[in-house]
């Protein structure tokens, strides 16, 4: 005989799995054309030079080059830049 009544089912214990959103490539890194920049759920970044925007809001490069994050019009804006100008911009001569 049980000495205990049968606890009652519950409604809880669900949850959803994680997205993995966010950032995927940082300021200053060289990436490959194609690589994904940012995970998001809508707009949080918007799409700046040399940059794809996707279906699903990804931000992915166009071309080879190195992040830039910028703030423009109350908007964050992430941008590729080809080596060249990267070093025009940073003034060392290398690129790595």
């Amino acid at each position: 005989m049980a000495s205990k009544a049968s606890g009652g089912s519950t409604k809880n214990g669900r949850d959803s799995i994680a997205k993995r959103l966010g950032v995927k490539r940082y300021g200053g890194q060289f990436v490959r054309a194609g690589n994904v920049l940012v995970r998001q759920r809508g707009t949080k970044f918007y799409p700046g030079k040399n940059v794809g925007l996707g279906s699903d809001y990804t931000l992915f490069a166009l071309t080879d080059g190195y992040v830039v994050f910028e703030n423009r019009r109350n908007r964050k804006y992430v941008s590729v830049l080809p080596p060249e100008e990267w070093e025009k911009l940073n003034g060392n001569g290398k690129a790595h």
